[in-house]
This record gives C-alpha cells, structure tokens and sequence, in this order.
C-alpha cells in the first residue's frame, strides 16, 4: 500500500528477507483486491488463494494434530496440536490461541497459522488449540467474542476430545493481532463470569483455570491518529487504511473507532478493576504501526492492577513470528515458553 496522497516524507521500512517481503506483499495484494468498497469480500478470491495445511495424526516434527467440529452451521471447530512426549512428562498445560487477520481473513487451517501453533506446541510444550471463529463482515461483533466464549464452554464440559495429558486447570489464552484482541475480550468475559457465578477460582468454569494471557502485536486502534500509525503510514501487512476498513466491517453500524472493542484502554474500556484479569504477556513490533495502541493497553492493564509484562523487538514489523528464519520469531516463541513455564512454577 502506497502512502496516501500528501505524504512527502519517506517512511521508515524495515529490513525484511526476501521470503518474507515477497510472502507480505503477495497476502497484501490479494486482501486488497478481496475487499469491495461496499463493505464485502470477495470470498471465492480468498479461498483460492488461502494455503491450507491438512491436520495430521503421524508426528511431523515432533507433533500430532487432528480437528473437532463444535457447531457445523457457525463454523465454530478447532485444531488440537499435542507434542509426541513421553507419559512420564507428567500433564501438559493447554494454549487456546486465536488466529489474526482482521477478524475477516484466515483460518487454523491456513498454512502459516497451522505452523505457528506446531512451533507453540513443540517450544513449550503444550497442547495448543487453535480456534475457528466467525469471519467478518457476515458476522459481526460481538460473534467472533461469542464464539471465544463459547469455545471456553465446550471444552469446560467436553475434556475427553483432548489428549489425556492436557490439563485444562493450566489454561492460557493467547493470539496474535485480532486474534489477541479476540483473547483479551474473551479473558475480560471469563472474569465477569466468574464475578457472577462464584465458580472454581472465579474462573466461571468448573475445569477450566485462565491462568495467562499471550497477546501477541494485538489489533488495538481508535479515532486518533498516533504518531506510531502516521510514521508508519502504508507499512506491510497493516495501514491506516486496511485497519480502517476492517474496524467498519467488524464494529456496530454507527459505531466509531473509540468503541471498546478497538480502543480497549480508550473512553469506553471495561472496568477491569474488580476483575480476575489473567497476567499478560505484551509483544511489540517496533515497525508495526499499532505499536502505539499496544503500549497503551499495557500501560492500562498496570493501571488497572493487573500483572503485564512487555516484550519489545524493536525491528520487527506487524506478524514477524510467521517467519520461522527470523532469529526474533524465534526468541519470541522462547518468551512465550518462559512466560508460561513461569505462571505453571507458581
């Protein structure tokens, strides 16, 4: 995406591989040409053009997969992916995470979100469960919210579709970009559960124990214009204006960008005070242009009371970790593995 009209000054790009610059730019081109101006996406466009990955119960690398069908007709399913450990390792804790993509694209099957959940599962390990959850603009917010929830609700009451040493009292939440806003929503909805229902350890479950949060470069925004999104004006991936569009597609008609949805820590965000908020693991790019949005809402969780830590790769741009090659995504699935084995050590 070339800078809009009037921007004389060169924007700051960062240095990319040649696979990744090319593997952006052809997802860059292809979500433009499937958004219509009206509002749609051209969904035969999408899913030619989507790779996907076949789950698998041999080992590959290391790590079995297999998918369960929650609710055939909203398209709510998920992905399992438990690392080939041995018996005496003793239970693994469970990562539902939630694929990124502007709440309107992609997919657990996509290839490059198929790969990312095998790289979680094998560094940390654990069994990870990625979640497919209604795409926008034919479902809007709150769906995707409601399908998080839902997920959370089938797992509480059907244990046995996971291996048995997935332990779901070790549970975190985790996603990266929309996914990680999808996270966030959905822990904030576990914690008012629990205020209502007095469950297990105010959880709302009766299995289930949020005990973390991974939020990875999350998809935060709002009315202003911060100095991270116009410095960083027709980045790869994420602009002023694909980020626009896909916040009109997603949010309430009539609603603007300061809804609670996009601007978590803006005029209209939860009161998390009161609530059993899991600690957050906060990752930033130093390219990517939500940077800005990302800080805020760590800086918010710190004022609210909640535990946050904020890890900063200060050249790395918007969905960096979909590169195995780069020694950040690398270090980032490290982090990750250190954040959970930590909060499990309490």
């Amino acid at each position: 995406m070339v800078p809009s009209k009037g921007s004389e000054t060169a924007k700051p790009k960062p240095a990319m591989p040649w696979k990744a610059r090319i593997s952006i730019s052809f997802i860059s081109t292809i979500t433009d040409a499937a958004r219509r101006s009206n509002g749609t996406i051209n969904r035969c466009l999408t899913n030619l053009l989507d790779i996907k990955a076949q789950a698998c119960s041999s080992a590959v690398n290391g790590v079995t997969s297999k998918d369960v069908t929650i609710h055939a007709e909203n398209k709510l399913w998920f992905r399992v992916f438990a690392p080939a450990v041995s018996p005496a390792a003793g239970t693994l804790p469970v990562v539902v995470y939630f694929h990124g993509g502007g709440f309107a694209f992609l997919s657990p099957d996509s290839f490059g979100y198929d790969a990312v959940c095998r790289r979680i599962c094998r560094h940390v390990p654990a069994v990870v469960l990625s979640v497919n959850y209604r795409l926008t603009p034919e479902h809007r917010y709150p769906s995707q919210y409601d399908d998080g929830q839902n997920f959370l609700h089938f797992l509480d009451e059907n244990r046995m579709v996971l291996p048995e040493n997935a332990d779901v009292s070790k549970c975190f939440l985790a996603g990266d970009s929309a996914g990680a806003n999808l996270a966030h929503n959905v822990a904030v909805r576990v914690g008012k559960m629990g205020i209502r229902e007095n469950l297990v350890e105010n959880s709302g479950f009766r299995r289930i124990q949020v005990l973390g949060l991974v939020t990875i470069q999350p998809f935060f925004g709002g009315e202003e214009r911060t100095e991270a999104e116009v410095k960083f004006e027709g980045a790869p991936l994420v602009s002023m204006e694909r980020a626009d569009w896909m916040w009109k597609a997603f949010l309430p008609d009539g609603s603007d960008r300061d809804h609670g949805a996009c601007n978590v820590s803006g005029p209209n965000s939860e009161d998390l005070s009161g609530l059993d908020y899991p600690d957050t693991l906060v990752i930033v790019g130093g390219f990517d242009p939500l940077q800005d949005w990302q800080r805020r809402y760590y800086e918010w969780l710190t004022k609210s009371g909640k535990k946050a830590q904020l890890v900063e790769y200060p050249k790395m741009f918007h969905a960096f970790y979909v590169f195995p090659d780069l020694p950040e995504s690398s270090q980032m699935m490290t982090q990750i593995k250190d954040f959970i084995n930590k909060k499990l050590a309490q």
